[in-house]
């Protein structure tokens, strides 16, 4: 009897090696897909972060050594002769405050245009809410280049050209960040917001206090994002600025193309690095929150 359980029937032996080898190619099968998404993700981040330490490398590379040796990553002889001459001989400080004060004026504007709307949008009813809600939310798919001809005109019109207003004033508004913040408010749950009203507080009191609080990662995110895209942006500005002084750092950029002894690499780099360093790191201190905000934007509609 105590043979017949240890040994088992044929029938459960024969069950076992057939689970075992279903088991293998399985096994075999996942071993071989995370090989093959590890390559691919290799070739992803090499590709991504290749042309970032190639800029770093020729910023402190002599404009001979770009010249005969252009691919290598690192120099031999590392100089900041580029970051002096970027500091000494270009305003650049001057176009790292306007490109800051541009960048601060749009994404506050673009938070408080965001946050409002979206707090309307989840917790009033009105009639013709969700068409309006899409209407705006299609904004976000217009490309730049179909309202830039209104825009310019608009902003030429009020006489703003060459201002920092003439630049943020097409941009107070958000369409993607209107329905992030949505979602971020839709998924807090009605009870709280229900029993802020029964506690009379006002209005803007309950979006202050009890609302913000907790969709504070959205916020952030969208705080850095909002900063860093209006902070690389080149197209509108380099339209509205007329004069150099009221240039920002990615018109700057384009300055060291137009020198008469050609293109001053060395330079363009060590501008470049200088440019990416802040965008660089608020992407690196928020990416998780970022990261979050578009993973639970789907979770309620």
């Amino acid at each position: 009897m105590s043979m017949s359980k240890a040994i088992g029937s044929p029938a459960e032996e024969i069950l076992g090696i057939g689970l075992i080898q279903e088991r293998k190619p399985k096994r075999r099968f996942a071993m071989f897909e995370a090989v093959v998404l590890g390559i691919l993700f290799l070739l992803v981040a090499v590709w991504t972060v290749f042309p970032v330490l190639w800029m770093i490398g020729a910023s402190l590379k002599t404009n001979v050594a770009i010249s005969n040796d252009p691919l290598s990553l690192w120099p031999a002889r590392p100089t900041l002769e580029h970051y002096r001459y970027v500091w000494t001989q270009v305003p650049f400080a001057r176009y790292i405050v306007n490109t800051f004060w541009i960048s601060l004026i749009v994404t506050v504007a673009k938070l408080v245009t965001s946050v409002l709307a979206a707090y309307a949008f989840s917790f009033y009813r009105f009639r013709g809410r969700d068409v309006l809600f899409y209407a705006l939310l299609l904004t976000a798919f217009v490309p730049f280049t179909a309202t830039m001809i209104p825009n310019y005109l608009i902003v030429a019109h009020l006489g703003l050209l060459s201002s920092v207003l003439g630049v943020a004033l097409p941009q107070l508004a958000d369409g993607l960040g209107i329905f992030l913040l949505r979602q971020a408010f839709r998924s807090v749950p009605l009870s709280f917001y229900e029993a802020a009203l029964m506690e009379r507080i006002g209005t803007l009191r309950i979006l202050w206090y009890v609302l913000l609080p907790l969709v504070r990662p959205s916020l952030v995110a969208l705080t850095i994002l909002f900063f860093i895209n209006t902070w690389n942006e080149y197209f509108w500005p380099f339209l509205i600025l007329k004069e150099k002084s009221s240039y920002t750092l990615p018109i700057a950029l384009q300055m060291f193309t137009n020198l008469e002894g050609g293109i001053n690499w060395g330079a363009m780099m060590a501008a470049s690095t200088l440019t990416s360093l802040l965008p660089l790191l608020a992407y690196a201190l928020a990416q998780r929150q970022i990261m979050e905000t578009f993973l639970h934007s789907g979770v309620k509609g």
